[in-house]
C-alpha cells in the first residue's frame, strides 16, 4: 500500500492570546501521526490559520482535539477581527495530497460534522464539495451576516438550519467543514489606507464581479494599510501571476501601487513554479529541473514494497490445515469483501453529476458500509477465536465427575458463544447484500457488476456462516437457547433467497445480465 496523506486547513477565531493558539496546536499536534506544518496568525483578522498533514484517521482525529480546544477557550460574544466569521474554529478544509481522493476527504468531512455536532454541540455546516445544498457551495453564502446575525436567522430561517447539530449558536459560534482542493490564501498590501480602493480593486479580480474564475477577493485594513485579501480556489486556472499584475495596474489608475504581498499558510511548489516561468519567461522550463522536486520524486519511487500482507496471511491460515481459522472466518472475510465493493459503487457514483439525485444517499451507503466493513473484518478473528475457546475447554481436567461437570458446561458455553459469531456474521452479510441491490439499482451503471459481485458474495458469506451456526448448535440440548437462533437463521436465509431472487431480475432489467 502506498502513502496517504491528508491536509487540514482549520481557521481558528483568535489571533491575540498566544496562550489559546498554542492548546491549539499543542492538541492537534498531540495525535500521532500528525505533523504541523504552520501556524499564522493575523492580528488585525484576529484569525489563526493552523496547517497540518498525516493520514486520514489521523488528521481527522486532529481536527476533531483542535474543534473542542477552540470551544472551550474561544468565546464569539467577545471575538472582534476584520475577518468574516462564524465560529471560534470558523473552517476546517480536508484537501487530498497523497493517495487519497475528494470523495476519501468528503467522508472526512461528514464523519467529522456529525461528531462535532453530536459530542460539542456546535452546529456544523458542509461545503465546497462536502456540500449537500448548491447555496452552501461557497463558503462566503454560509457566512453572510456573520455571527451576529447567525444568531438569530439559524432559530427562525430553515435556509439557514445546520447540516449537522442544533438550531442554535453557544459562545463557540457555527463551524463549516468541508473538502476542497488546494487553496491559496494571497494578500496583496497596497501603498494607501484607504480600504474603498482595495475593495474596489477585488471586485474588478473576483469571479463575482466578473474578474478571474477562482479567486475570492474583498478589500481589508491591516496594519494600517489596505489590503486586497484573496483566497485562490484553483491556481493552475487563476495564476497568481497574471492576478498581481492585475492587481498592480488597477492600484495604477488610482494613483497608488503595490507595497508587498504575502501568503498565508502553506502553497503548492507548482505555484511559485508557474509564477517564476510566466514572470521570466522561461517557457521551456520543466518542473523536473528543480532539484528538491527530483530528489522528492526519486526518494518517493525507491520506497520498498510491503513483503506480505494481513489478505495473503488470512488465506494461507485458512488453507494451512488446522481447525481454525476455517468457514466462519472465510464467510465474515468475504462478507466485508462484499461491503468494500459496495463501498466502491458507491464511491464510483457520488463524483459522477448523471447521479447528482442519489448523492446525498450514496454518502450514506458509504458510511454504512465501511462501518459493516470494519465490523465483518473484526469478525473473521472472532470467528477463529470461538473455535479456539472450545479447544481449550475440551483441554479442561475431566477425571472427577465434578470436573466433568465443569468441562462439559464450559464446552456447551463455548460452542453457544461459536454459534453468535456466525449469526451475526450472516446478520451483516443480509446488510451488505440489501445494500448491494440498492448500489446495483441507483448506483454508476458502469459499476453495475461490481455490485452484483458484493450481492453474490454477501449472499454466499450468509449461507456459509448460517452453516456454521446450524453445526455449532446441532449437539446443544437446550431448546429455549437453541430454537431462536436456528430461527433466526432461517429467516435471513429466505430473505437472502428473495433478494437473490429480486436482484437477478433487476440485474437482467438494467444490464441485461
Amino acid at each position: 500500500m502506498g502513502i496517504k496523506l491528508v491536509e487540514c486547513i482549520p481557521n481558528f477565531s483568535e489571533a491575540r492570546k498566544p496562550d489559546v493558539i498554542d492548546a491549539i496546536v499543542e492538541a492537534a499536534g498531540s495525535i500521532s501521526g500528525v505533523r504541523i506544518l504552520d501556524r499564522h496568525s493575523d492580528l488585525d483578522h484576529n484569525r489563526t490559520v493552523l496547517t497540518f498533514v498525516g493520514a486520514p484517521e489521523a488528521v481527522e482525529e486532529a481536527a476533531f482535539q483542535a474543534i473542542a480546544k477552540a470551544a472551550s477557550l474561544i468565546d464569539l460574544e467577545q471575538h472582534q477581527g476584520e475577518h468574516p466569521r462564524i465560529g471560534a474554529t470558523d473552517v476546517v478544509p480536508f484537501v487530498p495530497i497523497e493517495g487519497v481522493s475528494m470523495v476519501d476527504c468528503v467522508e472526512m468531512a461528514r464523519r467529522l460534522g456529525k461528531r462535532v455536532a453530536e459530542e460539542l454541540y456546535i452546529p456544523v455546516y458542509l461545503y465546497e464539495e462536502a456540500a449537500v445544498r448548491p447555496d452552501r457551495i461557497n463558503l462566503e453564502d454560509i457566512r453572510r451576516g456573520q455571527y451576529e446575525l447567525l444568531k438569530t436567522a439559524i432559530q427562525t430561517d430553515p435556509l439557514r438550519a445546520p447540516d449537522f447539530g442544533p438550531c442554535q449558536l453557544g459562545s463557540a459560534g457555527a463551524t463549516v467543514i468541508g473538502a476542497r482542493s488546494p487553496l491559496i490564501a494571497y494578500n496583496i498590501y497596497l501603498t494607501t489606507d484607504d480600504v474603498s480602493t482595495a475593495d474596489k480593486i477585488a471586485r474588478r479580480v473576483r469571479n463575482s464581479s466578473g474578474g478571474f474564475r477562482y479567486v475570492k477577493a474583498m478589500g481589508v485594513l491591516v496594519e494600517g494599510r489596505a489590503q486586497v485579501s484573496m483566497n485562490l480556489t484553483n491556481y493552475k486556472r487563476s495564476p497568481m501571476a497574471q492576478i498581481t499584475e492585475m492587481i498592480r495596474r488597477e492600484a495604477q489608475r488610482y494613483g497608488i501601487s503595490v507595497h508587498h504581498s504575502e501568503v498565508v499558510g502553506l502553497i503548492p511548489n507548482a505555484a511559485l513554479l508557474d509564477a517564476a516561468k510566466w514572470y521570466m519567461q522561461m517557457d521551456q522550463f520543466a518542473p523536473e529541473q528543480v532539484l528538491e522536486s527530483r530528489l522528492y520524486a526519486d526518494l518517493a519511487a525507491g520506497q520498498p514494497l510491503e513483503e506480505g500482507t494481513k489478505e495473503s496471511s488470512l488465506l494461507d491460515d485458512i488453507a494451512a490445515g488446522t481447525p481454525s481459522p476455517g468457514g466462519g472466518s472465510a464467510s465474515a472475510h468475504s462478507a466485508a469483501t462484499a461491503a468494500a465493493l459496495v463501498a466502491m459503487v458507491a464511491r464510483l457514483t457520488v463524483n459522477k453529476k448523471k447521479y447528482d439525485s442519489v448523492k446525498d444517499r450514496m454518502y450514506s451507503i458509504i458510511e454504512e458500509a465501511e462501518s459493516l466493513r470494519v465490523s465483518l473484518s473484526k469478525a473473521v478473528a472472532e470467528d477463529a477465536a470461538s473455535f479456539d475457546g472450545i479447544l481449550q475447554a475440551m483441554r479442561l481436567p475431566k477425571e472427577t465427575p465434578e470436573q466433568q461437570e465443569v468441562r462439559s458446561a464450559a464446552i456447551e458455553q463455548a460452542t453457544i458463544f461459536a454459534a453468535q459469531v456466525p449469526l451475526e456474521t450472516c446478520r451483516l452479510a443480509l446488510k451488505v447484500m440489501e445494500l448491494a441491490i440498492e448500489v446495483a439499482a441507483s448506483g454508476n451503471l458502469n459499476a453495475i457488476t461490481d455490485a452484483g459481485s458484493a450481492a453474490a458474495l454477501a449472499f454466499a458469506a450468509q449461507k456459509g456462516a448460517g452453516y456454521n451456526v446450524k453445526i455449532n448448535l446441532s449437539g446443544i440440548e437446550k431448546p429455549l437457547v437453541v430454537q431462536p437462533m436456528l430461527d433466526e437463521v432461517n429467516s435471513i436465509c429466505a430473505r437472502a433467497e428473495d433478494l437473490d431472487a429480486a436482484f437477478k431480475r433487476s440485474l437482467k432489467e438494467r444490464a441485461n445480465i
